[in-house]
């Protein structure tokens, strides 16, 4: 049962061209779907050339800083194993480090570039928001360019989350 108190926390990393921002934006129209007030940030470095990328998003009743600190998330995402050291201490002690899909995510893809949306999916079960809030993301974020493709790897990583 989902706590409509609870400001939920997920920081989200990886390296320039992997989509990361992609992926915080997807979290975040799905929880502002669900209703909930939502706050994004996002340090780009040195991206275009293959550097780290981060991405905060916070969702709750109400949400006044959109930074996870140290030790808040309540999950991480990471879609580079070497970021993963540099990320990994903003999970709470008893958070949930989606890194170990890593693997079975790439292997499950036909198209790296499906990376992201797939980690969502396996993150999707993890958060309180409706399937119907994250196709609705899905459709927004991609604008009708990949769309379907985009569901299909979603729900893909969502049955991994699930088993």
């Amino acid at each position: 049962m989902p706590r409509h108190d609870k400001v939920y926390s997920i920081t989200f990393g990886g390296i320039g061209g992997q989509g990361v921002l992609k992926a915080s934006e997807i979290c975040s129209w799905a929880a502002m779907f669900a209703g909930y007030h939502v706050k994004k940030s996002e340090v780009h470095g040195m991206a275009q050339r293959g550097g780290s990328v981060e991405s905060h998003v916070r969702f709750g009743k109400r949400v006044y800083s959109p930074l996870v600190p140290v030790g808040g998330a309540d999950v991480l995402v990471c879609f580079h194993q070497e970021e993963h050291p540099r990320l990994k201490g903003f999970l709470r002690e008893d958070g949930v480090d989606l890194t170990e899909y890593l693997d079975k995510v790439s292997q499950a893809i036909d198209n790296p570039q499906g990376l992201n949306t797939c980690l969502v999916g396996v993150l999707s079960t993890r958060l309180p928001i409706h399937e119907e809030h994250w196709m609705k993301a899905i459709e927004t974020v991609f604008k009708g360019k990949g769309v379907e493709a985009n569901k299909k790897v979603f729900l893909d990583g969502r049955k991994m989350g699930q088993s």
